[in-house]
């Protein structure tokens, strides 16, 4: 039976409806790495979709598999000792853990593209900027050089770098940082993806920089079409930029709905911790009798080779009894389009605003 070919045209149908196939189909995806001290469970069963053009969040502390992810989507996990041991990722119906090294090469960078964390250690050092966007045009679409470098340098305007033509020929560590990650983000979108991964696009950055970063993302992908998978731990900016979020803890999904259900009707009590989190005006002013101290979540993310029987979340929830110390729960519906794997939702949304 012949397989999808691959494209660029975007699944047509209203975003977040299920009435066209998704772009991005990710189902049962474990992703482990096999180390001296055992079995680190990295990614274990998760699967999402998106659709096209559609803007999704996934949420987490450092540590919970949200890098691992996409790095998993590009198949880009360090081998060894890591290694996909199960599950399915489908770019418009077609498996790309099928797919032949030369054939996933067509894939990363033309079709799904990835902001790295750190641009300093994704730029190479030794190639200017333009060189290194022009290059991704030339591998993957039928140009010259000359027409590759005047490309580079139009998407070095587009994300708003000044006197794009000069810093085009200038390499990564003449650039400030918010003049890389905006390099890194011309890169990715140069070749009009479909899907583009963002991994803590902002992180490093200050505040300003950050708000001119993901208008820039935004703005792109509004006129692109591009679907975006933003990974982050800052919820404000999950608030300002996403339609659904996802909330990783301990390699596995806990929780996906909407942000505004998310923010308003939080189902499970690692999300409510993170949310409870957040400063608030109130808090740092004092007003409204404010303690004026950020709520914390007690403990620390537990070593994912080595992780707790039971929901993982346990040993740091307030709700936790004997069942959650000895089985881990169902991940179900718990409101409309909303999911979670929590023993005590009930608990959890009574208490949201306590």
């Amino acid at each position: 039976m012949d397989t999808p070919a691959l494209g660029h045209e975007p699944v047509s149908g209203p975003t977040g409806t299920s009435t066209t196939q998704p772009l991005l189909e990710v189902e049962g995806l474990k992703t482990y790495f096999f180390v001296r001290q055992g079995v680190v469970k990295a990614v274990e069963d998760l699967s999402f979709s998106l659709q096209a053009g559609e803007k999704l969040a996934i949420v987490g502390e450092s540590g919970c598999g949200k890098s691992m992810t996409a790095l998993s989507i590009l198949r880009l996990v360090p081998d060894p000792p890591g290694r996909i041991v199960a599950g399915s990722i489908k770019l418009e119906g077609r498996n790309l853990l099928d797919l032949p090294d030369s054939e996933m090469r067509k894939v990363r960078g033309n079709l799904i593209s990835m902001i790295f964390q750190e641009p300093m250690t994704s730029l190479n050092p030794v190639l200017s900027v333009g060189h290194q966007i022009s290059e991704a045009l030339m591998l993957h679409q039928s140009v010259s050089r000359r027409e590759a470098f005047d490309k580079a340098i139009e998407m070095l305007r587009l994300v708003k770098i000044p006197e794009a033509a000069r810093r085009a020929k200038e390499y990564p560590h003449q650039l400030s940082g918010g003049m890389r990650q905006r390099a890194m983000t011309a890169m990715a979108l140069a070749c009009n993806p479909q899907v583009l991964l963002a991994d803590e696009p902002t992180t490093a950055l200050d505040v300003t920089i950050q708000a001119q970063i993901l208008d820039i993302i935004l703005e792109l992908q509004e006129r692109l079409g591009t679907a975006v998978v933003l990974i982050t731990h800052d919820l404000g900016v999950v608030a300002e930029t996403a339609q659904r979020v996802i909330v990783m803890y301990g390699g596995r999904k806990v929780e996906e709905a909407s942000v505004e259900e998310i923010f308003e009707n939080p189902q499970h009590p690692y999300t409510q911790g993170l949310l409870a989190a957040v400063p608030h005006l109130a808090s740092i002013s004092g007003k409204e009798g404010a303690a004026g101290r950020l709520r914390e979540i007690p403990g620390i993310v537990p070593a994912l080779v080595n992780l707790p029987q039971g929901c993982t979340f346990a040993p740091r929830c307030a709700y936790a009894s004997d069942v959650c110390r000895n089985e881990y729960p169902p991940y179900e519906t718990k409101r409309p389009g909303h999911m979670a794997a929590c023993w005590h939702s009930d608990k959890v949304e009574g208490g949201r605003h306590a």
